[in-house]
């Protein structure tokens, strides 16, 4: 399915801030313009385009023409430095790029370094070297063009050392507006339908949202697109819009749940039939807190931008396996194996690797693919978990975020879950720092929820709390205060620019 299938009149998506709605006739329209206009700008199946926007209108219609042209399309982050953004522009090897005169400034920064020579656009304005991408549609037809195919997405990931990496997976190869198993799986699963209405407050260039967003499209429901995440405003939204579906990260719970209980609980919720989430961890005392909430409606899953397998779990099953990301989903299969790749026993934390899933390559860096497989084909994303007995995963912390204490490993997620629930914490990463004698000690920087509070009375608080609910082993040794730690919008902590500050001394 795709929008031409849809009354034309119905709502596609609609951008909550701005209270702008855009029909599928519109989506659609606006879709087959940009899809002759690449055609035009001589693009053929497999090419690329770039597109770096906040969560804008015109988002849809471009990745909607990508995809309908069979194209590869590379949604980059709007927060990122100009040499960032042209690092991706050149290495994904973009024909076309589209930006909006929000990022006039960044675009200035980097359209001189482009070395393939894309044909730049901006949205909402122009700038030396990008012409209006509005005056260069607004010719042409409204019809699709006559050689449609399933486009792919190139999405790169939010690395914090070194440069991001294009994760390529291949072309659909299944005739345009035949059914994709992959989708038709994920609808039946959640019960999409033309009726869901779903709600994105997240960053559409990331993996998940646009994803989700893209599928909603195509089983003809309607998206309501928060510009910018704030807790109490999506809530207002699930009330306003009678939302059905939404997708979010721990965080946002965490930020929902520490809102005054009287903003919690004004809204009428009762539309909300399925709430997903993924991204990071999910604390267990917050889930429940959640469930306890909204119902037994929550579903998690377990799954990289390199779809190469993933795992599911709903409310129910979770309740009876708590701090579980689920069961292998789509006929994929999960594997625990140790550095030598031997098979370790249930109940053992060794690398999660997938077996099944979909293929993909780091774009440009073999080394790190081939990195990322077993002699067997198996694929992992770096995580680090184990199996119990009814073959439910349980994940343990990400394999680089590891923390050797005169010869111990600890994983930093424990703590970190234990010192989110305390009434006085709105964030932290807990990581390892120098240590002379152990190598390495247990670390947390915490944003507190009122930084008035931060000093030596809240530190000795924090520790004594941590020790109280996990083992003296596990918990940090000292705790230093941030008015806000560095954290991604899509939930992903940027820990290695907390923890490299602690390293930056001579022969480390």
């Amino acid at each position: 399915m795709y929008p031409g299938n849809f009354d034309p009149d119905k709502t596609a998506y609609v951008m909550a801030n701005a209270g702008v709605t855009v029909s599928y006739g519109e989506l659609e329209a606006a879709s087959n313009q940009i899809a002759h206009l690449f055609r035009d700008s001589g693009l053929k199946r497999g090419d690329c385009i770039a597109l770096c926007l906040e969560n804008h209108r015109a988002f849809f219609p471009i990745c909607w023409a990508a995809h309908r042209a069979g194209i590869f399309f590379t949604a980059i982050s709007y927060r990122l430095q100009a040499e960032e953004v042209e690092y991706i522009v050149n290495d994904c090897g973009a024909k076309v790029l589209i930006t909006s005169a929000h990022l006039k400034d960044t675009f200035s920064g980097f359209k001189d370094k482009l070395v393939n020579k894309p044909t730049c656009y901006m949205l909402d304005g122009t700038a030396e070297g990008a012409s209006s991408f509005e005056e260069a549609i607004t010719s042409y037809p409204t019809e699709p063009i006559v050689d449609q195919s399933y486009g792919q997405s190139l999405l790169y990931s939010s690395g914090t050392t070194g440069m991001p990496k294009g994760v390529k997976k291949p072309m659909v190869d299944i005739p345009w507006a035949e059914p994709d198993p992959v989708f038709e799986a994920r609808k039946i699963r959640y019960e999409f339908d033309e009726d869901s209405i779903y709600l994105s407050p997240a960053p559409l260039y990331h993996a998940a949202p646009l994803g989700f967003t893209m599928n909603v499209l195509r089983y003809g429901g309607t998206c309501i697109v928060m510009e910018h995440y704030e807790s109490e405003r999506a809530l207002e939204l699930i009330e306003q819009y009678k939302v059905t579906h939404s997708q979010w990260v721990p965080t946002m719970f965490v930020r929902m749940l520490k809102l005054p209980e009287g903003d919690r609980n004004r809204y009428d919720l009762s539309s909300h039939r399925v709430a997903i989430h993924a991204a990071a961890p999910c604390p267990i005392a917050v889930k429940e807190q959640m469930i306890d909430w909204w119902g037994p409606i929550i579903h998690e899953y377990y799954a990289g931008t390199e779809g190469n397998g993933s795992t599911t779990i709903t409310s129910k099953e979770w309740l009876g396996h708590k701090g579980s990301v689920g069961k292998p989903a789509d006929k994929c299969k999960v594997h625990i194996i140790d550095d030598d790749g031997v098979a370790l026993p249930t109940g053992e934390s060794g690398g999660v690797y997938f077996e099944g899933g979909g293929q993909f390559e780091y774009l440009h860096d073999e080394a790190k693919t081939n990195a990322s497989r077993t002699s067997n084909g198996w694929s992992t994303l770096g995580d680090i978990g184990y199996l119990d007995d009814e073959g439910y995963l349980y994940l343990t912390d990400r394999k680089s975020f590891m923390i050797i204490s005169g010869g111990v490993n600890i994983y930093p997620q424990e703590a970190e879950n234990a010192l989110i629930t305390h009434p006085a914490v709105m964030d932290v990463a807990v990581f390892g720092v120098p240590n002379e004698e152990f190598g390495e000690e247990v670390k947390a920087v915490v944003q507190p929820a009122d930084f008035k509070s931060a000093g030596p009375a809240l530190e000795a608080e924090l520790m004594n709390y941590a020790r109280e609910k996990i083992s003296h082993i596990k918990c940090p040794r000292s705790i230093d205060f941030m008015e806000e730690l560095p954290r991604h919008p899509t939930g992903k902590l940027y820990k290695r620019l907390l923890k490299d500050k602690y390293w930056e001394v001579p022969g480390r």
